[in-house]
């Protein structure tokens, strides 16, 4: 297995949007991750559309007064692989930790993967009530690629190597992701389940979230494989970002 950790752009938003409470703001990397296993590439996350850098406005709508974006025209995913030599054709399975524009926009870019989706989440998104208070933009992810349902834990390869775990809450079908390197280690991808280390040695959610009380369950489930001997790859962590690179590229 090879895991590449991938930066496809910045977001400056209230700290309070990260840490429920927290005064100023905050600048948080946008990563993407590409998995090398079994004669497969499986990305987790695809990041921002293209247009969300060159006008944030019309691609963000009312979510664009919440962000500063710093996304360069090299910095969408699939410039990305391509700087890692992956052909963004090659992708087998794009897993999406959940729809929203900092993880599902990139989706465009990744035209022959399947999506794997929570069969929660995806419920959620075809429903324009829901979807509209989750913040989803069906430009993002109603795009006619075919769609694998995970209802729960859900295995990619069966081998326990790539596992995709329900972390609902700040969506209602979020999940994360959780990796068994080469050598034994057990990685767990948060995403936004956990956006911040911060919110994990604290036990404090965002300000914002679909559901408070799942959402709760789910940090509780992670500080569980974090005891267990997990290592920990945050969400949105600017500080535990290049730990984070460094720990999966040496994978």
């Amino acid at each position: 297995m090879r895991v590449h950790a991938l930066e496809c752009g910045w977001l400056t938003g209230e700290m309070s949007g990260f840490i429920a409470g927290s005064p100023g703001r905050i600048k948080v990397p946008v990563p993407v991750f590409a998995i090398e296993h079994a004669g497969q590439v499986v990305l987790f996350d695809a990041g921002m559309h293209p247009e969300a850098g060159t006008d944030p406005a019309a691609r963000l709508g009312n979510l664009a007064g919440l962000f500063d974006v710093d996304f360069g025209a090299r910095e969408n995913v699939a410039a990305r692989l391509e700087d890692v030599g992956i052909d963004v054709a090659r992708i087998d399975r794009l897993v999406l930790s959940h729809l929203h524009f900092d993880h599902a926009g990139g989706a465009s870019l990744v035209p022959n993967a399947r999506l794997v989706v929570q069969k929660l989440e995806w419920e959620a998104g075809a429903v324009p009530e829901i979807a509209a208070r989750c913040g989803f933009d069906v430009r993002d992810y109603q795009l006619g690629h075919d769609v694998e349902l995970a209802d729960g834990t859900h295995d990619l390869f069966g081998d326990g190597r790539v596992v995709c775990i329900p972390t609902h809450g700040h969506t209602p079908g979020h999940q994360s992701l959780r990796l068994r390197l080469d050598d034994g280690r057990e990685v767990v991808l948060c995403a936004d389940a956990c956006y911040l280390e911060r919110n994990l040695d604290e036990m404090i959610l965002p300000s914002v979230v679909f559901s408070r009380r799942t959402m709760m369950a789910s940090l509780e489930r992670l500080a569980l494989f974090r005891a267990a001997g997990a290592s920990m790859v945050y969400g949105h962590d600017p500080a535990a970002w290049p730990s984070a690179v460094s720990l999966l590229s040496g994978s």
